[in-house]
């Protein structure tokens, strides 16, 4: 559900917006002269969304790995993961 707020109601209802946010997980748009001006969100709900940034850009980096031939198979990696596991890190 969208949810569009006056500037105003940042300042005067900041309380009722931070509920909202952290309630339903959802972000408000505050605008300001009748534009859109900022989004406010509930920092849980940023961190999942910074998260799922940060995954996409790993995979996105990882395809184009596999694509011009720098990647190697997995279970040679698990196996290298596992030595250094071993090895404490070395």
């Amino acid at each position: 559900m969208t949810n569009i707020r006056p500037s105003s109601d940042l300042r005067n209802k900041y309380n009722e917006i931070s509920e909202f946010c952290h309630k339903y997980q959802e972000p408000v748009f505050i605008t300001k002269n009748g534009a859109g001006d900022l989004v406010v969100m509930s920092h849980a709900e940023y961190e999942r969304l910074s998260g799922r940034q940060e995954l996409r850009r790993l995979l996105d980096e990882g395809l184009a790995a596999v694509k011009t031939g720098q990647s190697r198979p997995a279970e040679d990696v698990f196996a290298e993961l596992e030595r250094r596991f071993q090895l404490g890190g070395k």
